[in-house]
C-alpha cells in the first residue's frame, strides 16, 4: 500500500515556530516523520510526500530519513504551492497505481487509526473519509475544521468548512482511490477552486464518499501554536514508540 503525505502549504500560523510546518518537531520529531512512521506502522509500503513551500529543505530531509527508515520516499513538487490543496493530491495521486493512504503532514494519527481506515476499501466507495463524531472535541478548531454531514448509511451528504447542519469532523485521513484526483480535476473543471473538499464533494453527490467512524481513537491537527502546546503533551500517551525510536 502507497501512502500520499500533503506537505506542500505554507502553514502560516506555525510559522513563528518553524519555517516549515511539516518540518515542525513534536516531540523531538519532525511531524512529516512521525507521519510516515505511523503509516509505515499501518503497513504503508512507499511514501509519496507533496512538496511545495521550503521544498528544498524538506525533500532534503526526506532523503535521509528515506535511508533511515529503509522505505521508499518519493517527493513530488508542486510548481505552485499556494493553490488549494487538491491540486497538492492530484500530484500524489499521479505517482501512485491503484488506492492509497492520504494523509496531511499536519495532522498526528494513532496507529490504530489508520490500521481501520485502510480495511474499509470495497467496490462501493471512491474514497473513504475517518471522521469524528465528537464535534465537540476540545482538540478540534471550530473555526479551522471541515465538517462532514452523513446520511443513515454513513456516506458524506456534503463537506466544507462552513456547512450546516453538520454531525462530524473531517480527521484529515482518506483511503483514496484514483477517483478521487479524477473528482477534483471535475470540479476544477466546472470552475470550483481545486480544494480536496471540492472533489469529496464530487463524489458525495455520487453517494460514492464513504465514511470511517474513529471511535475514541486519538488524532491532533496541529496548526497553530496552541495546537503544538497540546501535541507536544499528548502526542506521547498516543503516538508510544513512534517518538523514540532512531
Amino acid at each position: 500500500m502507497d501512502a500520499v503525505i500533503i506537505a506542500a502549504g505554507y502553514g502560516s500560523r506555525l510559522a513563528a515556530l518553524s519555517p516549515s510546518k511539516p518540518l515542525t518537531p513534536v516531540c523531538g520529531m519532525p511531524m512529516i516523520e512521525i507521519g510516515i512512521r505511523q503509516a509505515m506502522a499501518a503497513g504503508v509500503s512507499r511514501v509519496v510526500v507533496v512538496t511545495g513551500h521550503k521544498a528544498e529543505d524538506v525533500e532534503a530531509f526526506l532523503a535521509g530519513l528515506s535511508q533511515r527508515l529503509a522505505i521508499a520516499i518519493e517527493p513530488a513538487r508542486v510548481p505552485d504551492w499556494s493553490k488549494p490543496n487538491g491540486y497538492s493530491v492530484m500530484a500524489g495521486g499521479a505517482r501512485c497505481a491503484g488506492d492509497y493512504l492520504l494523509l496531511m503532514a499536519d495532522h498526528l494519527f494513532e496507529r490504530d487509526l489508520l490500521v481501520g481506515l485502510l480495511a474499509t476499501g470495497d467496490e462501493t466507495r471512491d474514497v473513504t473519509l475517518a471522521i469524528d463524531r465528537h464535534v465537540t472535541n476540545p482538540l478540534v478548531d471550530p473555526d479551522d475544521a471541515t465538517w462532514v454531514k452523513t446520511d443513515a448509511q454513513g456516506r458524506i451528504t456534503a463537506i466544507g468548512k462552513t456547512i450546516a447542519p453538520y454531525d462530524a469532523v473531517d480527521c484529515g485521513a482518506f483511503l483514496a482511490t484514483p477517483r478521487l484526483a479524477s473528482a477534483i480535476a471535475e470540479a476544477i473543471a466546472a470552475g470550483k477552486p481545486g480544494s480536496l473538499s471540492d472533489g469529496m464533494q464530487v463524489l458525495a453527490d455520487r453517494r460514492r464518499a464513504a465514511t470511517h467512524e474513529i471511535g475514541g481513537a486519538w488524532w491532533m491537527d496541529v496548526d497553530d501554536p496552541r495546537a503544538h502546546t497540546l501535541a507536544e503533551k499528548l502526542a506521547p500517551l498516543h503516538l508510544g514508540t513512534a517518538l523514540t525510536q532512531g
